[in-house]
């Protein structure tokens, strides 16, 4: 789950720049939040990011025990090109990781959130 401070932006960043579907939402008005899950598909076969947007929250401090979200793709520079493309930012170039073969890349989201690309060609379609 990803406190945002600004859920459509959110949700257009990870359906349009990332390439997952919005899965579902809902919304509580007792206590003043909505959720949006995102993902590449539902579970149990896929993973899915919850996204929670309290509607008197604008931003939020990431903090020190936060480190990144990992995806794996079938092809990081393409993946990394299509985010470019799309207006998203890409802060680690693709390449091996460090003391690996691995190939890898980040990416940041529009709160800051860090997020790790894995080369998993056993992914591709």
């Amino acid at each position: 789950m990803l406190r945002v401070g600004d859920l459509q932006r959110s949700i257009d960043f990870y359906t349009r720049v990332i390439g997952m579907q919005l899965l579902r939402t809902s919304e509580n008005t007792e206590y003043r939040y909505t959720l949006a899950f995102v993902g590449f598909g539902s579970n149990p076969e896929h993973a899915e990011l919850e996204l929670t947007f309290n509607w008197d929250t604008t931003s939020y401090d990431i903090g020190t025990a936060y480190g990144h979200i990992a995806l794996g793709v079938p092809d990081v520079v393409a993946t990394c090109n299509k985010i470019r493309h799309a207006g998203g930012t890409v802060t680690r170039e693709p390449g091996p990781v460090k003391g690996g073969k691995t190939v890898i890349a980040f990416v940041v989201d529009p709160d800051g959130y860090k997020i790790e690309l894995i080369q998993r060609p056993e992914y591709a379609h």
